[in-house]
């Protein structure tokens, strides 16, 4: 049988790639096999790495603020601008990676990543910061995407949502760390030396996942360049009666959650709270309750169905964001907690039906998936500073609240759709 293996990084591909028989059943990578735990770990660390990279600046925005002398607002886009470009560059990740396979591109992008991040550290002009984050986001692009498409080509489907679930809980990991790293060693450096350790991190990341991954074995590419059969690809997952409404959750569960994470720090480092920055970020740690939510949101999607979980998911991220409002600090730890408990259960639970729902080229159903969550990310978390600037903190609760709310809606009418 013809294997469309990626075997070594510089592997040419033929242009005519003669049809692969229909894999077997054991053809996947199932729980206890040892190609499976080398694909597990390679996939946590591209989710570790993508996440630390792109979120490291989170924590670091009052002090973008002071140091460049800009608002809120205008200091959110050194995060909007890497998650819009990301979203631009999914499009062109998914099409490249049918042509040159899924490995090699994820670390070119994990490395090119990285080596943007260091240079982050060493410009000093806040534009050229910004030009930088751009194309570290569109770097980026080579990886979510691809990353849920080879889970879903080469996983067994009886184990997909616990594999995906993992794949997600390396992100929580990422973002955390990022967040946590740079906030800790800001307090006692600079936030400068901060993002030259996060993008170290990456390259050491970027290396251990290329070493691990094992190559495809479902992947069949596609020689050339063939606009009509990307286009082709896309409209019909659009046309899918449930996806659209998939994509939607992934836009308004990630602004939500980006919106809360850009401006709380805002919130707590000013009266009555008066947070150092080691302190808040310190407060990030409650992403680890999002590395077991993935975990778990899999399993449960496995047994008791996806579509079944997802409300209850982003029902507590709802709670969430309304214990924000306390004026007591434990209580708005607590809300966070429930809110990135709610994000990671529902974009686990969400990104597995996407891939169990697209009938074929799944790289570009999770392409759009992630175009529409990373848009989340990028449009209402510039929005969203708006609100707080307009009317404070409440005006941000009711702007998160309203989108969950949506986003329930959607998941219901998925669920209706889907059975058609």
């Amino acid at each position: 049988m013809f294997r469309a293996a990626e075997n070594t990084l510089d592997q040419p591909l033929p242009l005519v790639t003669p049809q692969p028989a229909p894999p077997s059943e054991t053809d996947y990578l199932k729980k206890g096999q040892p190609a499976f735990r080398r694909a597990s770990i390679a996939l946590f660390l591209s989710g570790f790495s993508t996440f630390s990279l792109l979120y490291c600046v989170q924590p670091l925005m009052p002090l973008f603020s002071h140091d460049f002398g800009v608002t809120p607002a205008q200091s959110s886009l050194s995060l909007s601008l890497a998650t819009g470009f990301l979203a631009f560059s999914i499009f062109c990740a998914a099409a490249i990676s049918e042509r040159f396979g899924r490995r090699s591109l994820m670390f070119a992008s994990l490395l090119g990543s990285a080596l943007c991040t260091i240079a982050c550290a060493l410009v000093p002009d806040w534009h050229m910061l910004l030009i930088l984050r751009a194309l570290q986001g569109f770097l980026l692009g080579g990886v979510p995407a691809v990353a849920m498409a080879y889970l879903a080509e080469e996983v067994d489907p009886k184990g997909l949502g616990a594999s995906m679930g993992l794949y997600i809980a390396g992100n929580a990991f990422g973002g955390m760390s990022g967040r946590v790293v740079t906030g800790t060693l800001t307090e006692f450096m600079s936030w400068r030396p901060a993002l030259a350790v996060i993008g170290l991190l990456g390259l050491a990341a970027a290396i251990g996942f290329v070493r691990l991954l094992p190559p495809s074995r479902h992947f069949t590419p596609h020689g050339g360049f063939n606009p009509k059969f990307h286009l082709s690809a896309w409209l019909g997952h659009i046309r899918n009666p449930a996806l659209p409404f998939l994509f939607a959750i992934s836009f308004l569960v990630m602004g939500a959650f980006v919106t809360v994470y850009n401006y709380i720090g805002y919130r707590l480092v000013a009266d009555p709270y008066n947070l150092s920055q080691t302190t808040l970020s310190l407060i990030f740690t409650v992403y680890v309750f999002g590395i077991a939510a993935s975990w778990a949101a899999g399993r449960m999607g496995d047994r008791f169905g996806a579509f079944n979980v997802l409300p209850f998911s982003l029902l507590s991220g709802a709670i969430g964001c309304a214990l924000t409002l306390s004026a007591s600090l434990p209580l708005i730890v607590l809300g966070i907690v429930l809110l990135t408990i709610s994000f990671f259960m529902s974009h686990s639970l969400a990104s597995a039906l996407v891939g169990r729902l697209a009938r074929g080229t799944k790289g570009h159903a999770s392409a759009l998936y992630l175009l529409t969550y990373y848009l989340g990310s990028s449009v209402a978390g510039s929005i969203g500073g708006m609100f707080f600037a307009a009317a404070g903190w409440p005006a941000v609760v009711a702007f998160t609240s309203g989108m969950l709310v949506l986003a329930i809606i959607a998941g219901m009418s998925a669920k209706v759709l889907a059975k058609r």
